[in-house]
């Protein structure tokens, strides 16, 4: 099969990873934290030495980074933390993925916040000017952001953003999931309070773990509770990070697959992934404009993106689509994507698109194989 669904997951993965992760439970296997003896030391190692790979890679050692089993959590942690903190004004871009809408949906509808969308112009670039007014009238208390959309692959200015929100002393939240250790951005910087990274996209690394950049004297309170083997006796979280946050086994298997992929991605550089990806995805592009019978929504040449491409298909809905692609032994993405607010801000709301995502690793015989089904496809509308 063509793996064109690189958004959700990438695949494949560096090799590096598949043998880290088959090593690490033959000749490890203990939990960090949970005893005195070598393999637990070994497995605390690993944790301690990926924490700061992930610093260095985002270039935020002074930030402290927190494990979580998935992005979704990840951003739950965040949010709901805050929001216990009595905040009220929250502002989001159209693109927020349905980890970040439907968490602030939950407490918007108790009447806690207000939601508000940040406007975009039809070009698709931020007005600023109509933000300030926004924020002017009502003073954000949390800027939450996707670096990039994941229906069309959009970079946001989140920078700019957070710069201007910092200015009324928004607490700033930039979920990463599609760029982290592909698009750089300095996290050290002090407008990030938080930043969230998905491990098994764009870091190349497996599923069941991701997690979390912040500020180590924010004053987040915990919303997850248990075991942490550190302080035991003591019936409240720590104060200590990141055992504040972490509780429970972390994925320690999943960890040394992580670990590899953020070594090879040392290795083979951020500019170097980003590159062929940028090079994937025009590639993806030239061959889906050959087709008079599909549309791109959401491309222009003005904006940045990384290596996604939303398409209609004429005549034919995107999830009737998604089987098409299917039987042709082409892995896509139809629907909504979990980011029903991009897809009526698109106008592509409430069927969706079809969405194509490519990475380092897609190559000439995914874009034959590709070419090759929409032949097919063509000749049999």
């Amino acid at each position: 099969m063509a793996y064109f669904d690189n958004a959700a997951t990438t695949f494949p993965k560096p090799e590096c990873v598949y043998l880290a992760m088959d090593q690490f439970y033959r000749q490890n296997g203990g939990n960090a934290g949970r005893g005195q003896y070598a393999l637990a030391a070994n497995a605390g190692a690993l944790i301690a030495d990926t924490r700061k790979r992930i610093q260095n890679l985002l270039l935020a050692p002074a930030k402290q980074v927190i494990f979580a089993p998935s992005a979704t959590i990840a951003l739950n942690m965040i949010l709901q933390g805050v929001i216990s903190t009595g905040i009220r004004n929250v502002y989001i871009s159209p693109f927020e993925h349905n980890a970040v809408t439907r968490t602030l949906h939950h407490f918007e509808v108790q009447g806690m916040i207000t939601v508000r969308q940040l406007p975009v112009k039809d070009n698709l670039e931020y007005d600023f000017e109509r933000i300030k007014y926004q924020f002017d009238k009502d003073r954000p208390d949390l800027l939450v952001l996707s670096h990039a959309s994941n229906v069309i692959g959009l970079i946001a200015p989140v920078k700019e953003l957070c710069v201007l929100a910092k200015n009324y002393g928004a607490v700033t939240a930039v979920d990463m999931a599609q760029t982290a250790g592909l698009v750089d951005l300095n996290l050290g910087l002090e407008v990030f309070d938080f930043a969230v990274f998905a491990g098994h996209k764009t870091l190349y690394g497996p599923t069941g773990l991701s997690g979390f950049l912040m500020k180590p004297d924010f004053p987040l309170p915990p919303v997850l509770f248990g075991g942490t083997g550190y302080d035991s006796a003591n019936q409240d979280m720590p104060n200590s990070l990141p055992e504040r946050y972490e509780m429970g086994t972390i994925n320690i298997s999943g960890m040394a697959g992580l670990n590899a992929a953020l070594q090879w991605i040392e290795e083979t550089t951020m500019e170097v992934i980003r590159q062929r990806e940028q090079e994937n995805r025009e590639r993806l592009l030239s061959i889906i404009n050959e087709y008079s019978f599909l549309t791109i929504v959401g491309n222009r040449p003005d904006q940045n993106y990384v290596g996604i491409v939303s398409c209609l298909m004429d005549d034919i809905s995107s999830d009737s689509a998604g089987g098409i692609f299917e039987e042709r032994d082409i892995a896509v993405r139809t629907g909504l994507q979990c980011a029903p607010l991009a897809h009526q801000f698109l106008g592509t709301y409430p069927a969706g698109t079809i969405r194509f995502s490519v990475n380092y690793f897609t190559n000439e015989e995914d874009f034959l194989a590709l070419k090759k089904a929409l032949d097919d496809i063509e000749a049999n509308l």
